[in-house]
């Protein structure tokens, strides 16, 4: 295990720039509203460090789907600053799963495309 740990590896930004959104969609959907720190610790905790969305990745995505109408946002006061809460509206709650869907058929498509075989536990 303490080997594994040592040996993780983080993907290329290239991958990561395709997925952006939908990645932040489902987290979304998962957790009904999120802060944008909140959003990168949770992405880190989730593969386990081997992907780690930095604040300039981030904040234009957050505000690319707000543009679109995918999210809505929501302030609140904690102590003297301000925190911006992002959640799904309805166009949102759609969209990620029209988006899930197309990410997972196109997993398939590419580990039939690269003859990658499914691990076995």
């Amino acid at each position: 295990m303490i080997h594994e740990l040592l040996y993780i590896m983080s993907y290329s930004p290239e991958l990561i720039k395709g997925t952006l959104k939908t990645i932040v969609l489902k987290l979304l959907a998962d957790n009904k509203r999120m802060y944008g720190y909140e959003i990168t610790q949770r992405v880190k905790e989730l593969t386990l460090d081997k992907i780690q969305i930095t604040e300039g990745a981030l904040y234009p995505t957050l505000h690319s789907l707000e543009a679109d109408g995918l999210v809505t946002t929501e302030s609140e006061y904690t102590g003297k600053r301000v925190r911006k809460y992002y959640s799904l509206s309805a166009a949102g709650k759609a969209r990620t799963k029209e988006r899930v869907r197309e990410i997972a058929s196109f997993m398939e498509t590419m580990s039939a495309l690269l003859d990658i075989k499914p691990k076995i536990a």
